[in-house]
């Protein structure tokens, strides 16, 4: 039966449904940091949407604005029990590196600012709240009387938290475009470090350069940060002794959408390096060799 002004509305079809997938997929990556559980994330929404009578479903206006709404509220709950989580995680934990194009799941999740390394960084240090309020609203442009429903407060008070995590994000200087010369800049990173070129490190780091290995305590990596441009040269350079030992191959590629390297063995992608570039220094390395984190990268073969 056609629609009429006066009758019910007819419900969207499965197919309309199904095809919001992909944009909740990238919303829950941006609120977890990890693909894994954004992929759960979605698919417990439509767990819920299908669980629904035709009736309920009927009555929900807009079943796109039910499925953001549910995903961000089953976010919400999984970032508040995160913290518990990450507590007893060995060592550091570092958000879920994104493959380049060309991967299939780098078609289903959008290489933008908003999935920046660095600022899936500064987004961990927000409270749950904060980081929805956030992402919802500065990402992607939801008003906040909606953000009011996902995380059960007033419209007024979801605009201060968007507005406390906004300036935690001005403080981190980490928001701005990836410059022309970052792809250059890796580029002689590795091949200093291949080299094992103390020198040339120490001239591409900044003095307070910072690497951060996430292994999960599944793979030998150190278990807290290391800082400071000369100490963190000398261990790269000691590291790099062993490639040939471990037949480890590094490649230029992207992560998150910005230049960074991954290390293959036999073609299996065992660790990627996020890099985060300040003026025309590298001031941090995020490396991920948790192969939990790595699934995406291993799961197809690139496209050529």
């Amino acid at each position: 039966m056609a629609d009429t002004d006066d009758g019910p509305r007819e419900p969207e079809d499965d197919g309309a449904v199904a095809r919001e997938r992909r944009h909740l997929l990238n919303v829950g990556y941006r609120l977890l940091g990890s693909l894994t559980e954004a992929e759960d994330a979605v698919q417990e929404t439509y767990a819920r949407w299908y669980a629904l009578s035709e009736e309920q479903r009927r009555a929900i206006e807009s079943p796109v604005a039910w499925l953001t709404t549910v995903a961000s509220r089953i976010c919400l709950d999984q970032l508040k029990s995160a913290r518990a989580r990450r507590e007893r995680y060995v060592g550091e934990w570092i958000p879920e590196p994104l493959p380049p194009l060309g991967f299939d799941l780098a078609e289903r999740v959008t290489l933008d600012e908003s999935v920046n390394m660095a600022l899936l960084v500064v987004l961990e240090a927000m409270t749950p709240a904060e980081r929805v309020a956030f992402i919802l609203h500065d990402v992607f442009r939801y008003p906040f009387a909606d953000i009011a429903t996902v995380v059960g407060r007033s419209a007024e008070a979801c605009r201060q938290l968007a507005t406390s995590a906004r300036r935690r994000v001005e403080r981190s200087g980490r928001t701005g475009a990836p410059s022309a010369k970052d792809t250059a800049i890796v580029d002689a990173f590795r091949r200093a470090w291949e080299a094992q070129d103390v020198a040339a490190l120490v001239d591409l780091l900044d003095p307070d350069a910072t690497v951060v290995a996430d292994g999960g305590g599944l793979v030998n990596a150190a278990r807290r940060p290391i800082t400071g441009g000369p100490r963190l040269a000398r261990y790269l350079a000691n590291l790099a002794s062993k490639r040939d030992e471990l037949g480890l191959e590094l490649v230029e590629t992207t992560v998150n959408g910005r230049p960074g390297l991954a290390g293959r063995i036999a073609g299996e992608t065992v660790v990627v390096l996020a890099v985060g570039i300040e003026g025309a220094r590298i001031r941090n390395l995020w490396v991920v060799v948790n192969p939990e984190k790595l699934s995406a990268w291993n799961a197809s073969t690139p496209s050529r």
